[in-house]
């Protein structure tokens, strides 16, 4: 592919009746790729193109950039030494000045793709200050100053070797930075690690590498690799699926329980039925709900509307129901984790909003002042939990209103008006704030499935499991929340994926990097409040 052609150039060369609207999307999608020259195209698939072009015109252009990396010649072998330039293939000399020349241009052109440089590469320990070393040897976290400098410390090293390293080399060195002291590096909370334990400090590294670029760079250096998220990867058919899995141990059992049949599940989903809604025995329900798993997951997995579940299984949008599906489908108890969780780290949370981001953003300011004139109304776990999620969403700029729909504290389920209610999972405050309500209700898909849920923590647990229990992508609005809550709160930790709900032209990370800043500042803080 031609080096001085554009992307525009490289698009219009394919497809040259292409509307200019249709272009510019097709080049501002090919740019949030990372796609910025020519060159960049021949690491396009055709998933890539599908959200701003017809499946043909994305076939023709994949096809024919592919042709062009297949007839473009193959560059010289990197050169191992300076001492290999001063001589040609034929043995001719080269002159004084010719050969410094060649040696430039080649340091620069080869640098960034050094054989094996990442495999030789030694952390420079010895360079960081003894004040820093000190932190690290005695398992102490450093100060974020301390951390900062030595991010710059080990970025420095790496680029004297390669001047333009990968998102995956510098995964690959905080992998072992915090392998080294995971004490002081990793990422935890209270000894929970969240994530793989060390892509707050890849972010970092990588953040760094690209700082120290900007000078020299005027525009984004293209990447000579495709793009690392693993949903990248996948068809858009695939999406959804990997999206309804994510977190789940087991989302369809393959095969009945001995010694259940289809006659006896059927039995059984009758029997649940008869049971009253307010007295129950809940072993009884709790074990009926584990011994027709199969059968639920394969209405909900078949795309059963949430019309027909309640109906057919109400239990499962009931406490003791859910709580038994939720840990049968992720292996996480859904209220006694999440319980457990605000007894060791809401505390610290809300401190560090109290204390730290409430001078940083407005937004939490805000939301703190209006807590603090409604908390009267609460008091216990709830009240805590209520703080707690309201900080929450003020931290990452999300609107309350795509988590709760407020109501007349005598509102019945009939009489709500469901317009302005979101179809994902919703919950309707029947009272002034969070903290006047006594009683709430659950609503997915714009269908109120239990009505009577009289506390705010039992409220979240359950709009929270029905995301998993019902195959409920996270919405955009909410999704940094969510996610904080999933990981830090109920324990949910996958390596891969990602629960958002995909939209065309946005990009989505498997891992939130908003939530990772948060929680790496909360590590940050664990120091400072005991």
């Amino acid at each position: 592919m031609a080096e001085s052609q554009t992307v525009s150039d490289a698009i219009a060369a394919v497809l040259p009746d292409l509307p200019d609207h249709v272009l510019k999307s097709v080049e501002d999608t090919l740019k949030a790729l990372g796609a910025v020259t020519a060159d960049d195209l021949q690491y396009i698939t055709e998933v890539d193109l599908l959200p701003v072009l017809k499946p043909v015109q994305a076939r023709r252009l994949v096809a024919a950039w592919a042709q062009n990396k297949s007839s473009t010649p193959t560059p010289a072998p990197a050169c191992s030494s300076q001492g290999s330039l001063l001589s040609s293939s034929s043995g001719s000399p080269v002159t004084p000045s010719r050969a410094s020349s060649t040696a430039t241009s080649s340091s620069e052109s080869c640098s960034p793709r050094a054989p094996n440089w990442l495999d030789t590469f030694q952390i420079p320990w010895q360079k960081l200050s003894e004040e820093l070393v000190q932190n690290l040897e005695r398992q102490k976290r450093p100060s974020p100053r301390l951390r900062r400098e030595m991010i710059r410390i080990v970025v420095s090293e790496m680029m004297k070797i390669c001047k333009n390293p990968t998102k995956q080399n510098t995964t690959e060195i905080a992998k072992r930075m915090v392998a080294r002291y995971p004490r002081s590096l990793q990422d935890v909370i209270d000894g929970d690690i969240i994530g793989l334990g060390y892509h707050s400090l890849a972010k970092q590294l990588q953040s760094r590498v690209e700082n120290v670029k900007r000078p020299d760079t005027p525009k984004i250096k293209r990447r000579n690799r495709a793009s690392d998220d693993d949903t990248d990867e996948i068809s858009v058919e695939q999406r959804a699926h990997v999206q309804d899995t994510y977190g789940c141990v087991n989302w369809m059992p393959k095969h009945l329980p001995l010694p259940e049949t289809v006659t006896s599940q059927s039995e059984k989903k009758e029997k649940m039925k008869t049971f009253e809604e307010i007295n129950f025995n809940s072993d009884a329900v709790k074990e009926l709900i584990k011994s027709t798993y199969f059968t639920q997951r394969k209405d909900i997995n078949n795309g059963e509307s949430i019309k027909n579940l309640s109906h057919e299984w109400p239990f499962l949008f009931k406490e003791v129901g859910m709580a038994a599906h939720f840990q049968e489908l992720t292996g996480v108890c859904l209220i006694e984790s999440f319980l457990a969780n605000v007894e060791k780290k809401g505390a610290r949370l809300l401190n560090f909003f109290k204390c730290v981001d409430a001078h940083k953003h407005k937004q939490v300011l805000d939301a703190l002042l209006k807590v603090q004139t409604e908390i009267g109304q609460s008091t216990g776990c709830s009240g805590e939990v209520i703080q707690m999620v309201l900080l929450l969403l003020a931290h990452f700029d999300e609107k309350e209103e795509h988590m709760f729909h407020f109501v007349e504290k005598t509102s019945l389920a009939e009489e709500v008006q469901m317009d302005g209610v979101p179809p994902t999972p919703c919950l309707i405050v029947c009272g002034s704030s969070c903290f006047a309500a006594e009683t709430f209700m659950l609503s997915i898909d714009n269908e109120i499935v239990n009505d009577c849920i009289t506390s705010f923590t039992s409220a979240i647990c359950l709009m929270f499991g029905s995301y998993y229990c019902f195959n409920i992508h996270y919405p955009v609005e909410l999704r940094s929340t969510l996610e904080f809550l999933q990981r830090c709160f109920f324990s949910i930790n996958p390596e891969k994926g990602t629960k958002v709900e995909w939209k065309k032209k946005k990009k989505v990370f498997s891992v939130n990097p908003r939530v990772f800043t948060l929680i790496s500042d909360l590590a940050d803080h664990e120091w400072t409040f005991q």
